[in-house]
């Protein structure tokens, strides 16, 4: 049985009424499963790096004003990792997505504090980039030839939109739960 209290269709709001059951039976369940994986699956995929090296962030974590980094460092990595783990499984669902929440939120701050900067190259690594050094290849010269500023740009934007869509990802699962089709709901019969 589901529990479609939070995103119920009332047929008289329907355009096309006889789909209400698809839509609360296996539209919204699957498009909540589909999100949740990708938010949890994608902070798995940005995690395991940390993971394999948990002392590598240390440095920028203190630097955040979190002390000891040797502590925070490792917690970060796990948190993203196993935390999205739990959230595209849906287990424990809401604290674990409000607490990457909290540092998907510190890290769109980070990327909006301290941006990329405007170029990659100096006006003399332009012209070394300009008399055809073998040092760069043709996608290198092509993405350089300013400087690197609008690569760097696009970095950024992309950084920043990244960590945004994450940070809203992780608070929705935080505000309403794993959804239908989660640990918390299907084997636990609770939400946290």
């Amino acid at each position: 049985m589901t529990d479609n209290t939070s995103f119920s269709n009332p047929q008289e709001r329907l355009w096309i009424p006889v789909l209400g059951g698809f839509y609360d039976r296996f539209a919204q369940p699957f498009a909540w499963t589909a999100f949740r994986i990708a938010i949890g699956g994608m902070l798995m995929v940005e995690g395991w790096p940390k993971l394999m090296a948990p002392l590598a962030q240390v440095g920028f974590v203190e630097n955040l004003g979190f002390y000891p980094g040797w502590i925070w460092s490792p917690l970060l990595a796990v948190m993203q990792f196993f935390g999205g783990f739990m959230i595209a499984i849906g287990l424990l669902t809401r604290p674990v997505a409000l607490a990457n929440m909290v540092m998907l939120a510190i890290t769109l701050w980070f990327h909006y504090a301290f941006p990329y900067g405007h170029a990659l190259l100096t006006d003399a690594g332009i012209e070394a980039l300009k008399t055809g050094s073998d040092f760069f290849t043709p996608d290198g010269v092509k993405r350089l030839a300013d400087g690197g500023t609008k690569f760097l740009e696009q970095v950024q934007t992309k950084a920043e939109l990244a960590s945004l869509f994450w940070t809203g990802g992780a608070g929705v699962f935080a505000a309403f739960g794993g959804g239908y089709w989660s640990v918390d709901r299907l084997f636990l019969k609770k939400e946290f």
